[in-house]
């Protein structure tokens, strides 16, 4: 582990007055004062510069199936290796991974792994991708591009998993250099995101335009949490923004199970999810994935003909019937990246 505070220089940043800095990282757009840290707890102002503490310090490190992340169309069945460090710009109360999301400023620990030796490990395991992960990526934004660049260069693909607070500068600089997205669309009510997450949600949409619009890859998640963001005007609201943007973008529509701050509140009934399901299709959305649901069946089948077309079974691929992009029954393009 970390046995001292290490500083690297941080990107996306500028000057302001009495020595504070502004971080264009990601949409909170911190002014911090010197000596002090933004929201993140990853980002530092020392004397008047900018400096990231969690450059080329993962604290979790894994080979997972792309299916994980969640992607069901970017390259099934492959494996990912998968990065995360500590910090996060959100404080969402129902976080699966506060361990290490809400560490913060000087408590962080990692153990040093360069940006060679995260390439090596994922050609040595046979990883078709590298995953920023388990925490938001935007937080270790110079590690994720440095990584991205050169996994390029060795035919790895990148994946980067997201909230999506990230500002347009982020995304220009991640264009490119990033192959797919999965954007969590928590909610579509302002007042969610206020008082659960600690951000905005008009920046999350602005983002998930913006991926879309730029080509990356991109399919989008939605934890429904009873209570919180489950009711049928709410989830219409959700799959007519995706609708609207591209009805074959892929919507996972997630079951809530106790965390974090959040242990009183009650898993999510599987016919909450059912009815998701129910909306997003009456919306026109073409694939809908539940998740979190033992045995729930997470099939792809072609919209046009409705055979089957990828069948999976715990994050596994059983059959993959796609062939050149096009379901082999009726010829319909199934959006994606296969191979």
């Amino acid at each position: 582990m970390m046995s001292r505070m290490q500083f690297s220089p941080a990107i996306l940043w500028n000057h302001t007055v009495n020595n504070r800095v502004i971080c264009n990282a990601c949409s909170h757009r911190c002014n911090i004062p010197e000596g002090k840290y933004g929201i993140c707890g990853t980002r530092k102002n020392i004397n008047g510069q900018l400096f990231t503490n969690v450059y080329e310090f993962p604290i979790a490190l894994n080979i997972d199936p792309i299916e994980k992340k969640p992607l069901f169309h970017f390259i099934p069945g492959s494996k990912s290796f998968s990065m995360g460090t500590a910090g996060c710009n959100f404080k969402c109360l129902n976080c699966q991974n506060d361990d290490i999301s809400q560490m913060r400023g000087d408590t962080i620990t990692g153990s040093r792994r360069s940006v060679k030796e995260i390439i090596t490990l994922a050609k040595e395991y046979n990883c078709k991708s590298i995953a920023y992960t388990y925490n938001e990526p935007v937080v270790f934004l110079e590690y994720v591009l440095d990584c991205a660049k050169e996994a390029h260069k060795n035919d790895l693909k990148n994946v980067y998993i997201s909230n999506g607070f990230e500002t347009p500068e982020t995304i220009e600089l991640l264009e490119g250099k990033i192959d797919a997205m999965n954007i969590d669309l928590k909610s579509f009510r302002n007042s969610f995101y206020k008082s659960i997450c600690g951000g905005k949600l008009e920046p999350v949409l602005k983002t998930i335009r913006e991926v879309y619009n730029k080509g990356f890859w991109l399919e989008i998640t939605t934890l429904i949490i009873p209570g919180y963001n489950d009711t049928e005007e709410e989830l219409k609201d959700i799959a007519k923004f995706i609708a609207g943007i591209d009805k074959e973008i892929p919507w996972h529509i997630s079951r809530f199970f106790p965390a974090y701050k959040m242990l009183d509140v009650p898993h999510t009934p599987i016919q909450t999810i059912e009815k998701a399901k129910e909306i997003g299709l009456s919306e026109g959305l073409k694939y809908i994935y539940p998740g979190n649901i033992h045995g729930e069946e997470t099939n792809t089948y072609c919209p046009q003909c409705g055979k089957s077309l990828i069948k999976r079974k715990n994050y596994q691929i059983v059959y993959n019937k796609i062939s050149d992009g096009e379901c082999p029954f009726c010829g319909y393009t199934i959006n994606g990246v296969f191979k």
